[in-house]
């Protein structure tokens, strides 16, 4: 009995609950997949299907042999491509994501000099701001911002931003600077309604209670009515850099300010780690701790 063609056989039917639909998939026989599940059965003494005149069903036993076979078949695949340079050039599709202002920013400038590094790479680039789970949705490479929980995933760092507030100069010439963050309830603030769910800014130990005059579920339109003088906006300092660059923003309370936030790349590694994916790390972390070193923290250019 050829045993990596029986667990193949095998973990077709249990994907289908039907020989005949495993046949078809295999582009082989019925017969032949019934032998091929019967004689996996004798090899191992235990039933792994329990089937009907109308339908098939995993046993308690094959329901465990079925996880143990796909790791098996996914490792000989590995094998097989790691043999024949699928590890060794980066190709076929990398997947990314990233905080939506952050990868517009800052990672779509990567992923443009990669794809022209390596033109047999395609890309996915999903820009949410959440929390992807990796394995679940099929990414190669995440960026995070803020503290990562123990994981077995790979994380580099490639800098740090920093939550600050910031004004027009318009707007600070009328209203005055606060000095500390409890001035803040004299100001009329711009927040999003993400950072409003314990309705208090926290300035490193010390929760400040703030009241918002405008609320927004977007970065931009926070940072365009901060800009346009409405009114002190909360942000990370890589998202006000370019205000601050141009001169259509000002950092206050720059010595209230908390820690920095790190900004890592997340993959799950190991020697089996495609090629695109390490070529794409490589590239990133050069790019992004050139980018960052100063000006996602303090919003001069580069």
């Amino acid at each position: 009995m050829d045993r990596l063609h029986a667990m193949t056989v095998f973990v077709a039917v249990a994907d289908a609950l039907s020989f005949a639909e495993a046949a078809r998939t295999l582009r082989t026989s019925r017969p032949s997949v019934s032998r091929a599940v019967a004689a996996l059965e004798d090899h191992l003494g235990v039933e792994l299907l329990a089937r009907t005149t109308r339908s098939v069903a995993l046993t308690q036993a094959g329901a465990r042999y079925l996880e143990d076979c796909r790791r098996i078949l996914e490792a000989v695949d590995d094998a097989d491509a790691a043999a024949t340079g699928a590890f060794q050039e980066p190709a076929g599709r990398l997947v990314v994501t990233a905080p939506v202002m952050f990868g517009r920013l800052h990672v779509l400038p990567v992923l443009h000099a990669f794809l022209e590094a390596w033109p047999a790479v395609d890309a996915h680039l999903l820009l949410v701001d959440r929390v992807v789970d990796l394995v679940d949705e099929g990414i190669d490479v995440a960026v995070r911002i803020g503290a990562l929980p123990d994981s077995s995933l790979l994380a580099v760092r490639v800098g740090e931003v920093t939550s600050v507030v910031v004004g027009s100069p318009d707007y600070l010439a009328r209203r005055g600077r606060p000095r500390v963050p409890t001035d803040l309830a004299s100001h009329d603030l711009v927040a999003q309604t993400h950072a409003m769910r314990r309705r208090n800014w926290s300035f490193g130990g010390q929760r400040v209670p703030v009241e918002p005059r405008i609320l927004t579920n977007d970065v931009p339109a926070t940072l365009e009515l901060a800009m346009a003088g409405a009114g002190l906006a909360r942000v990370l300092s890589y998202q006000a850099a370019a205000g601050l660059a141009a001169g259509r923003l000002q950092r206050v309370l720059e010595d209230s300010e908390p820690e920095p936030l790190p900004v890592h790349l997340v993959h799950a590694g190991g020697r089996r780690t495609p090629a695109r994916t390490r070529a794409f790390v490589d590239l990133a972390r050069e790019i992004l701790r050139d980018r960052g070193r100063n000006a996602w923290r303090t919003g001069s250019s580069g």
